[in-house]
């Protein structure tokens, strides 16, 4: 039973009011100054306190600051003769649960419990019942979808819900969220199966991708009249965008979002060097060999993400811009060019690739703390809000925004938490990646994977003569023979990339204006 308190030096002309509230099961105790109100409080549990502003001896406000400093925790609403705008500051700057004006009827009444003790119930009934009928529509559309606008459109929609009934303690419904992900996975990897190889073919419609986004997407943003901030940061899915969106918000107003695809492999060395130099991985091996290695090669795969971009700024024409690139891949990075923000206000182009991500996807399969920390989307969502919330990043984003700055923001791939391994093998110089494979003489299992035994048609280098690639699909990941149970009790439940998975592939692209 709700156990109401309700503070009023008139109490007995709230009679009926107490009455239709026992009628309804709920419990009402009464008294009728502050002071009498504390003591109460210090002796018994109540789930909300009703509280006169206007009483003699403490006021309604001494009340609730003295409550507050005993039980911060304990709803309290407020309720007032007065609509003077100080009392209300301060009612709310003390944390009240509501606000409301004498005369009051019963029903107000009614509502504000049920906003303030029912919310969650009610919030996570309605959320259920939208998703059990928004559930047969995605499963209608899934044996129908043959575009792919249709399947961005379905997994912002998956997105969505995911997001929504992520604080809902129905257990069920989310694991009938997680069956119908799989089987959209499932389902999409099929169409990059058969659509992927085509959407590099002339006069054949594709989406925006890793290589034509800055000529399509950024270019068109930048101008020397409004200095432009490009963020990427490696390894965002559309979920962890979402959820951090609203932090951005309270600084800048979104012009535009869209989200485009990643290149396969969905790795940082192919699709992030795609996005600077504006060309295919085989492109980038043929026109600049001094800035381009393959999986085979030794030495670090991104070291030329600026020597792309100039070469790319040159061959679009656009040379007379000013432009500065960082690569952010720690806290002391990060907070130094927080720092020196300013020196960017005058730049037309800035660019700045933030690695957290990234990091934080390689610490949770090596650091076991992290393992428990991002053991599932839900709380890799959370760990990636926390840190943006406290990060240089959102600093500069706020500098950024104090200085007129136009905001991209957009990544180069996704993740998924891979669950079950699929046997394969290679020689010696076969790639290590989990989620994509390249070398001679693969061996696997044809049902798991998007094979190209022809490297060309994916726009991908090819090593020598024989080497193939083969890219794992849903939330598989690649295990060899030798040690295999070790091999895979180490590598499931971990955040992986390289392969094809709606979340992997379709990619957040924003683009902001200070407000």
């Amino acid at each position: 039973m709700i156990k109401i308190l309700w503070v009023d030096d008139e109490i007995d002309l709230l009679k009926p009011h107490i009455l239709f509230l026992e009628k309804k099961n709920y419990k009402v105790t009464t008294c009728k100054s502050g002071t009498e109100a504390i003591d109460i409080i210090e002796e018994h549990n109540f789930d909300i306190v009703f509280l006169d502003e206007n009483m003699p001896g403490l006021t309604g406000l001494e009340t609730l600051h003295e409550i507050k400093e005993k039980k911060d925790n304990l709803p309290v609403v407020m309720i007032t003769k007065s609509e003077e705008e100080y009392i209300m500051e301060e009612a709310i700057g003390n944390k009240i649960a509501d606000y409301l004006i004498k005369p009051v009827n019963p029903n107000q009444i009614l509502l504000s419990l049920k906003k303030n003790l029912d919310h969650s119930r009610l919030v996570s009934e309605k959320t259920t019942a939208n998703y059990q009928q928004e559930f047969r529509k995605i499963a209608m559309d899934l044996g129908m979808i043959n575009s792919f606008e249709e399947w961005v459109s379905l997994y912002q929609k998956l997105v969505y819900w995911e997001i929504q009934l992520e604080d809902i303690e129905d257990v069920g419904m989310f694991e009938i969220l997680e069956s119908q992900k799989n089987e959209a996975n499932l389902q999409f990897g099929k169409f990059i199966d058969k659509h992927y190889t085509n959407w590099f073919k002339p006069n054949v419609e594709a989406p925006i991708m890793s290589h034509t986004l800055f000529k399509e997407n950024i270019v068109p943003e930048i101008s020397k009249e409004q200095p432009t901030l490009l963020i990427v940061i490696d390894n965002l899915r559309y979920d962890q965008w979402k959820v951090f969106e609203p932090l951005i918000s309270n600084y800048y107003k979104k012009e535009k979002e869209e989200a485009f695809y990643s290149i396969l492999p969905t790795a940082t060395q192919y699709a992030r060097n795609a996005i600077f130099s504006g060309l295919m991985p085989s492109d980038m091996e043929k026109l600049f060999p001094e800035y381009w290695k393959n999986d085979t090669d030794e030495g670090g795969k991104n070291l030329h993400e600026e020597d792309f971009l100039r070469t790319q700024l040159k061959r679009l024409g656009l040379s007379h811009l000013s432009y500065e690139y960082h690569k952010i891949t720690n806290l002391k990075n990060g907070k130094k060019l927080a720092a020196n923000f300013k020196a960017l206000k005058d730049v037309d182009l800035s660019v700045v690739v933030y690695n957290f991500v990234d990091m934080l996807s390689h610490s949770k399969t090596e650091m076991e703390v992290i393992k428990e920390l991002a053991s599932n989307d839900k709380a890799y969502r959370s760990i990636t809000l926390s840190w943006f919330k406290n990060s240089p990043l959102l600093d500069m984003i706020q500098q950024a925004q104090q200085l007129g700055i136009k905001l991209i923001l957009t990544t180069d791939h996704g993740t998924i938490n891979v669950k079950n391994p699929s046997k394969v093998i290679g020689d010696k110089d076969t790639s290590l990646n989990l989620r994509y494979k390249t070398g001679r003489s693969l061996t696997y299992d044809s049902k798991d994977v998007l094979a190209a035994s022809n490297p060309k048609e994916l726009h991908l280098p090819v090593i020598n003569m024989t080497s193939s690639y083969i890219f794992a699909k849903n939330d598989l990941f690649f295990a060899y023979p030798n040690n295999y149970n070790h091999y895979v009790s180490y590598y499931r439940n971990t955040y992986q990339h390289g392969g094809i998975s709606l979340e992997e592939m379709i990619i957040p692209f924003a683009v902001f204006n200070p407000k």
